[in-house]
């Protein structure tokens, strides 16, 4: 068991398997359980938001579907069922405190525009300062496969970075992350402390159940975006007795990760939000002047782009080992800088035939990770 100072302002994620029994139906008893705890937390003055998955499992459950759809709209229709049910089982488990929930649907769109993220994050904040808990959920019936969080996991991380949570709490139907697969590795030991930066977590995490869509892969991801803004990000069974409770006496029963780095500032925590759309290895001399320097990005230091993006996309820098080491709003599309790889600015008009900006990516709209 680790010790940790978990701070004020929390999200706790719920996933889908764990919240229905593999299936079986919404566990009630084991939420009414998370519910006590949580009030019990904010008697002690914790901003607590809530993250959770189940509305697609409940709306199978309520419709008879035995196999998770594939189609978007099938998926669409039973999360519009399922999201009833959920809703009205955190409303009434609440309740029972006399504390008022509040349901907060969100899509990528909410998130990319610089105004509703921004809106998004007063509404939340504001729901926290009149002591309602926020029961956050992907806008199922809304998106499309392109737009799509994915997984409830990166949607937590999301909100973590949004309201500059100093805790992210994935509870799950494992004990935390393992070394290796305990199914096929019955030697496998649980990972208590890493930084969430950590390359071996790649190797150690697995895939997400049948009925989630998450996993093990998303959480170290999820734990990686959290740690942008500066939370620490716990993996722990939701089954283990007063899980929540003891993590707010400062004991960590799972796995904890780390982030690297302090919280950036609003804008900074927008930026680091944001999807990528493609990729810009660096050379050595671009990596150290960006982490070092906290210059912009030159193309002059660029050796190769991925991916398809237009002018003000986000894109991912990585260096020579493929790590992420920034990320930042870019000034030229994928076809434009593809042309000015290790071209200096003062070569782009004759290069591409016009000049849009000296930097590849301005300091301003450049986040380091």
């Amino acid at each position: 068991m680790s010790k940790y100072q978990p701070g004020n302002v929390w999200v706790i994620k719920v996933g889908s398997s764990l919240l229905t029994n593999n299936g079986a139906g919404m566990d009630r008893s084991l939420v009414q359980g998370w519910v006590d705890q949580i009030a019990r937390l904010r008697s002690q003055n914790l901003r607590i938001v809530l993250v959770s998955s189940g509305a697609v499992a409940e709306g199978m459950q309520r419709l008879g579907l035995k196999v998770r759809p594939h189609s978007i709209h099938e998926l669409q229709a039973a999360a519009a069922v399922g999201q009833m049910g959920l809703i009205q089982m955190y409303e009434s488990a609440f309740q029972q405190h006399d504390i008022h929930t509040a349901q907060v649907l969100l899509t990528h769109d909410d998130l990319k525009s610089r105004e509703r993220y921004l809106n998004a994050r007063s509404t939340l904040n504001q729901l926290l300062n009149l002591g309602v808990v926020p029961i956050v959920n992907e806008n199922d019936t809304v998106v499309t496969d392109e737009i799509q969080f994915g997984d409830n996991d990166t949607l937590a991380a999301l909100v973590a970075n949004l309201i500059g949570a100093d805790t992210l709490l994935l509870l799950t139907d494992q004990a935390g992350l393992m070394s290796a697969n305990p199914v096929t590795h019955p030697d496998a030991e649980l990972i208590t402390v890493k930084p969430a930066s950590s390359a071996e977590l790649d190797v150690m995490a697995g895939e997400g159940s049948a009925l989630g869509r998450g996993g093990m892969v998303t959480k170290v991801r999820a734990a990686r975006t959290a740690a942008r803004s500066g939370a620490h990000t716990i993996i722990a069974s939701g089954r283990q007795e007063a899980v929540i409770t003891r993590l707010g006496d400062g004991n960590v029963t799972g796995t904890l990760l780390t982030p690297d780095s302090e919280t950036v500032v609003a804008r900074k925590q927008w930026l680091a939000s944001l999807p990528t759309s493609g990729f810009l290895m660096l050379d050595e001399g671009a990596c150290r002047v960006l982490k070092g320097e906290g210059r912009s990005l030159l193309s002059v230091g660029v050796t190769e782009t991925r991916g398809r993006y237009t002018r003000g996309d986000m894109v991912a820098c990585l260096d020579a080992g493929g790590r992420e080491i920034a990320r930042g709003l870019v000034n030229y599309s994928s076809d434009d800088v593809a042309r000015i790889c290790g071209v200096s600015s003062d070569q782009f008009e004759s290069v591409l035939g016009f000049l849009a900006e000296d930097e590849l990516i301005h300091r301003d709209n450049l986040v380091l990770i």
